[in-house]
């Protein structure tokens, strides 16, 4: 059954895609901060162990949220890894555990990618697809992957 809240079917089908694509990307980050958490070494090992374990659980809260938002509109959330490699941005980290400065470099880039996708979505949602649920939660996410990424940034300094 479609929802009747206001907002055209074509606009849900380009709010669903756009978040089953944030989706995607938040999966592939979830893999690669939890490779992070399990492959990181060296004398800070229990801090960034615990700092990494924090950013994942961060991001697993929010793919549920997106999930959700998703069937709050009348889609359905993609949920196969082929289905996320398929629909990512971002790329995924095979291959030999990085050294610690690379895992942070590495997920900055990631998350600050994201933050310039949530921007252009948010104003794709307020001002193309008049959502302004949809901009509005964007815009949280938003927010959430700038504090993420000013972690991973001080880490860096």
């Amino acid at each position: 059954m479609q929802p009747n809240i206001g907002l055209e079917k074509d606009v849900l089908k380009q709010d669903n895609t756009l978040l089953n694509d944030f989706l995607s990307d938040l999966h592939v980050l979830y893999i690669k901060t939890r490779k992070y958490h399990w492959n990181v070494a060296g004398p800070n090992f229990m801090e960034y162990h615990k700092f990494f374990e924090s950013q994942y659980k961060a991001i697993e809260a929010e793919i549920d949220e997106v999930a959700e938002r998703i069937r709050q509109l009348g889609g359905i959330p993609l949920a196969t890894m082929a289905e996320f490699i398929h629909n990512t941005s971002l790329k995924e980290d095979s291959g030999k555990p990085k050294d610690t400065a690379e895992m942070f470099k590495n997920l900055l880039s990631d998350h600050e990618q994201i933050v310039r996708e949530l921007r252009d979505d948010v104003d794709k949602c307020a001002d193309e697809l008049k959502d302004a649920g949809t901009a509005d939660f964007l815009t949280g996410l938003m927010e959430a992957h700038e504090a993420m990424a000013w972690m991973l940034r001080k880490y860096l300094s």
